[in-house]
């Protein structure tokens, strides 16, 4: 393949573009990483490709290209690392193998005229900059593409081979086309590329032809299938720099669903060299890349990243004079389930007990990252004028009031000019945490509240449950990954959708995966209470009385009592309707409901991360 003529280099995990420096050394704020790289490397970021293709793809839009075109551009665009990804073939990787070999035996002969010894040289000199992986775009069942990457020393029958095991016919091996009659499901192709050595990411997923299925018939469990399959090592989006409703917001590990919070990058997909003015949609080589912080630019550093757990370590690439903001980034995002925000620490005005108290939430719940230095209000930061004393306060303030002792990662992210703290808490192995030896939080939505005795409960047969699945590991597979979820076995069940004839639907999304329903309402001592289901993990909170509730228990209680559901003033859109939407907490909320036989089951405060399947026809633009 193009790529430095040292015979083991890449099987080594050496970087196969050999000594080069990358293109732009790590600015300070992002220097920092999840899991320390082995000792006497140092992590760069890499500017990457991943889903290019090349004159051998029928589709290809400029056909006088040459594959030196396409190095020379690559090294234009400033790209570190690229991948072939033809059609359903490897015929454009084998045609650069071919030139190359054939040049080079030119010279071992010594026949080479001057034209050829000029592109010899300019191929190596290619080589040594870009690092080119091969593979494929395959397309599988029902029209859903998957990139197939490989390793640079992969051979081209060997990508062929794969191919036939995937039902591309043998004649069709060399078309390039997306079209290629009859072949494998998606979840046997990630498997099968995986098996052969390959990395396995599901092209443009949220698009045309991607497996996140946006307008496309099927839904529930096949779609929770096709991105969370264990052999599916990524997914490439188009939107990832989009606010609101992006795809890698969607698949952020926290929806109870799709518990496997996915790594998302993206590629350019381009079908010739240099945008398109007149569309701009079709974009060129390295047009939209994603930069990957790794210790060198190789098949085995990409792959161990896009299997890890350090989502730190990729993100769009940027113009040189609009590097990426990871703390700007957030700000935009605004406080969520997984992030929160304060301009400082102090112990005068509560802060740093607040900050603690949102440590604990994150760890009870789903985990989360806390920024200390920014606000999330436009403007910008405000920074941490002596960061060090401030990290250290805090560390100290973890170790006296938080128990049991909980593992945090803190670190210091410019923004701005200015030092901001980052504390990232993961999910806590030994739940309930709490902070000051009695004071229980979990995190709903933006807030951090104190937690009821129902909640707690919750949490300790959340962990019980979690516990006993890893000690009997041949249980129920269903609910072993229902108690992954967050789910004990009680409210996992109470979540389920509602028999049918004697059969549980199929749909995953038959209910909403946020928000609240009151699910039983009495009087007692001459006030109402109420028992509320938590849509997101199905806790089931009795004893719930509108004074002094949640802010969200509280409008439920509040629209039940006065203002009860009017089926004909519902928006139905066959079983599922709309009752309400309005902008509460800086989001958008909506009640929902659903016609059950001879009851009507209502949802309130429902946020669009809770909206999946036939509830998104109700969902409204944000931006």
């Amino acid at each position: 393949m193009t790529r430095r003529r040292k015979s083991n280099t890449s099987r080594q995990g050496q970087s196969a573009a050999g000594d080069r420096k990358p293109a732009d050394k790590p600015p300070a704020s992002e220097q920092s990483a999840q899991v320390a790289p082995p000792k006497g490397t140092q992590r760069q970021w890499y500017k990457a490709d991943l889903h290019t293709h090349t004159i051998a793809s029928r589709d290809y839009e400029q056909p006088g290209t040459t594959y030196l075109d396409y190095m020379r551009r690559a090294v234009e665009q400033g790209l570190d690392i690229v991948a072939i990804t033809d059609h359903n073939t490897a015929a454009g990787v084998g045609a650069i193998r071919r030139e190359i070999e054939w040049l080079t035996r030119l010279e071992k002969d010594n026949r080479l005229t001057d034209d050829e010894r000029a592109r010899l040289n300019e191929w190596r000199e290619l080589s040594e900059k870009v690092l080119v992986l091969p593979g494929f775009e395959f397309t599988a069942t029902f029209g859903f593409h998957i990139l197939g990457i490989f390793p640079p020393e992969t051979s081209v029958r060997h990508l062929e081979h794969i191919l036939l095991m995937l039902k591309v016919p043998a004649e069709k091996l060399d078309e390039g086309s997306t079209e290629t009659g009859a072949s494998t499901d998606v979840l046997t192709a990630y498997r099968v590329i995986r098996e052969a050595g390959g990395l396995a990411i599901a092209a443009h997923a949220n698009s045309t032809h991607g497996v996140a299925m946006r307008d496309f018939p099927f839904g529930g469990q096949t779609k929770i299938a096709y991105t969370q399959d264990v052999n599916l090592d990524a997914l490439e989006v188009t939107d990832l720099e989009r606010r609101g409703r992006s795809t890698a917001r969607f698949f952020n590990g926290v929806k109870a669903e799709y518990p496997r919070r996915m790594h998302c990058i993206q590629g350019s997909d381009a079908h010739r060299l240099v945008m398109d003015p007149k569309t701009p949609k079709r974009l060129g080589l390295g047009d939209r890349a994603t930069e990957l912080l790794l210790e060198a630019p190789s098949f085995e550093a990409i792959a161990n990243l896009l299997r890890s757990e350090s989502f730190e370590r990729t993100r769009p690439a940027r113009p040189k004079d609009k590097p990426f903001d990871a703390v700007a980034a957030a700000r935009e995002e605004g406080p969520s389930i997984t992030q929160s925000f304060y301009e400082s620490a102090t112990q005068r005005g509560g802060r740093l007990t607040a900050i603690l108290s949102d440590v604990c939430a994150f760890a009870n719940t789903i985990g989360g990252t806390i920024y200390v230095g920014a606000s999330y209000r436009k403007g910008p930061p405000k920074g941490l004028k002596n960061p060090q004393q401030v990290m250290q306060e805090i560390q100290t303030a973890l170790a006296d009031r938080i128990t049991p002792p909980l593992d945090c990662k803190i670190d210091l992210r410019q923004s701005e000019n200015v030092n901001v703290l980052r504390m990232q808490v993961p999910k806590g192995e030994d739940r309930p945490y709490c902070l000051d030896e009695f004071k229980f939080y979990t995190r709903d939505e933006a807030e951090t509240n104190l937690a009821v005795r129902d909640e707690i409960v919750a949490l300790v047969s959340e962990v019980l449950a979690e516990n006993q699945d890893q000690e009997q590991p041949t249980k129920d597979n269903r609910r072993r990954s229902g108690r992954r979820r967050g789910k004990s076995t009680q409210s996992s069940a109470a979540n389920e959708p509602t028999k049918d004839n004697g059969a549980v639907t199929e749909d995953a999304f038959y209910l909403p995966q946020v928000g609240v329903e009151i699910i039983e309402s009495q009087q007692r001592n001459g006030h109402k209470v109420h028992s509320i289901r938590d849509m997101r993990n199905g806790h089931v909170i009795k004893n719930v009385t509108r004074r002094g509730s949640r802010k969200l228990w509280n409008y439920a209680i509040q629209q039940h009592e006065d203002r009860p559901v009017n089926d004909k003033k519902v928006q139905w859109q066959g079983d599922v309707g709309l009752v309400a939407v309005d902008k509460r907490a800086g989001k958008t909320r909506y009640d929902l409901a659903l016609r059950e036989k001879e009851q009507i089951r209502v949802f309130y405060g429902v946020t669009e991360d809770g909206m999946e399947g036939r509830w998104t026809t109700f969902l409204q633009d944000e931006e």
